[in-house]
């Protein structure tokens, strides 16, 4: 078991994804402070890439080297429960490590299919391990094999694009509107550039997936849209780590903090990411918010250290990237609350711009990591307190 120092923060950030790294960079910032990162992987994963490297276009994966400070310890392996009154994290080989401070960053993985069928016959993707599996998948099946891809959120587009402009023949299944994030001028963009891959769009009502077998996926309007395999793209859900641990987590398990990231449970835990759900209100999932947040969270510990207070959280959205193959692709401009507006870039320009945006962001992690504290926070949702206000439950009379 790893002790405290006496003369050292200890500080355990448990998830090595877009969150938790740059959480870990900008702790190094003092030198009293010992940083430790675990993380089920020796690499660090671009999540915004498994869809390419399912078709085969990239290998989604950055050397840590490359991305985290030198003064954070990489521990590979599995947090498996959280012991706050010992403050102690359990892995799975057994060992156990003490912390001062813990950041909270176990990130997003696919949500548990509520379809009959979709466990044992759908391929989902939104972990390395399982887009591994899928590339296998693709690569053994017929080049002129049908592929169904279920979700019309932005990992079933990208993943419907990037195979279709393989030269696969595939059908997305929406389950409901394509892209609903989207403005109707952007989903309109989508549509079009989809179709000129060859992509067959189903959407509606009645496009939810009611079943899986082997070769189809029976829709919830009686259809059955046939195919060589199934990939599943529709929805996320965060491990169950909180939980299982006895903190406060929403339905969907995400830790429940304050509007500081700290959770409501201890003072001595800050959560950042994907699973994180400050005041119950949580963030789109995504890398958009996870850059934000994990500064934040580590601010928060930082202040705690120093003996300050923890500022609230208040991140702000620019929109959202989506490509479309290699050769085009769309970026939908929001407001800061994350509602979409009617501009967007799409085509070649588009393209380019979510790749400066992917490339750009695997760069601010490696110079956090050189420079802890460089990236300064700037963007603000002024209007986030009101809509906590609104959600916060009457007081009792």
């Amino acid at each position: 078991m790893t002790k405290h120092s006496g003369s050292r923060t200890e500080v355990l950030v448990i998830g090595g994804g877009y969150a938790g790294v740059l959480a870990a960079n900008r702790l190094t910032s003092r030198d009293d402070v010992a940083v430790t990162l675990v993380n089920p992987r020796p690499a660090f994963v671009e999540r915004l890439r498994l869809h390419q490297l399912v078709a085969g276009s990239d290998d989604a994966v950055v050397d840590y080297r490359d991305v985290l400070s030198e003064r954070v310890t990489l521990v590979v392996d599995t947090a498996t429960g959280i012991d706050r009154q010992a403050r102690t994290v359990s892995l799975a080989d057994g060992s156990i490590l003490g912390y001062d401070h813990l950041v909270y960053a176990v990130g997003s993985r696919s949500g548990v299919p509520q379809v009959p069928g979709a466990d044992a016959f759908a391929y989902p993707i939104a972990t390395l391990e399982e887009a591994e599996r899928l590339r296998e998948a693709v690569a053994a099946a017929p080049a002129t094999a049908p592929l169904t891809v279920v979700g019309g959120g932005a990992t079933g587009i990208e993943t419907a694009a990037e195979l279709a402009e393989a030269g696969r023949t595939v059908t997305l299944v929406c389950g409901g509107q394509l892209g609903p994030y989207l403005h109707p001028r952007g989903r309109r963009f989508v549509a079009r550039r989809l179709a000129a891959l060859g992509v067959s769009v189903l959407e509606g009502p009645g496009t939810r997936a009611a079943s899986v077998t082997a070769d189809a996926v029976h829709l919830a309007d009686g259809r059955e849209v046939r195919g060589h395999l199934t990939i599943w793209a529709a929805g996320f859900g965060v491990p169950d780590l909180a939980a299982r641990s006895g903190l406060s987590t929403d339905d969907t398990g995400r830790l429940i903090t304050d509007e500081t990231l700290t959770s409501i449970d201890d003072d001595r835990i800050v959560a950042a990411g994907d699973a994180a759900a400050p005041s119950g209100l949580a963030y789109r999932m995504g890398c958009q918010s996870a850059v934000q947040l994990g500064p934040h969270a580590a601010d928060a510990v930082l202040r705690r250290i120093g003996g300050g207070r923890p500022e609230a959280v208040s991140i702000a959205f620019a929109g959202l990237c989506v490509s479309l193959g290699r050769g085009a692709g769309i970026f939908q401009f929001a407001r800061k609350d994350d509602t979409a507006v009617r501009f967007h870039l799409g085509g070649r320009p588009g393209a380019r711009l979510k790749e400066f945006v992917v490339s750009h962001t695997v760069k601010q992690l490696s110079d956090e990591a050189r420079k802890p504290g460089v990236r300064v926070l700037k963007a603000k949702d002024d209007a986030r307190q009101q809509r906590v206000r609104a959600a916060a439950p009457a007081p009792v009379s």
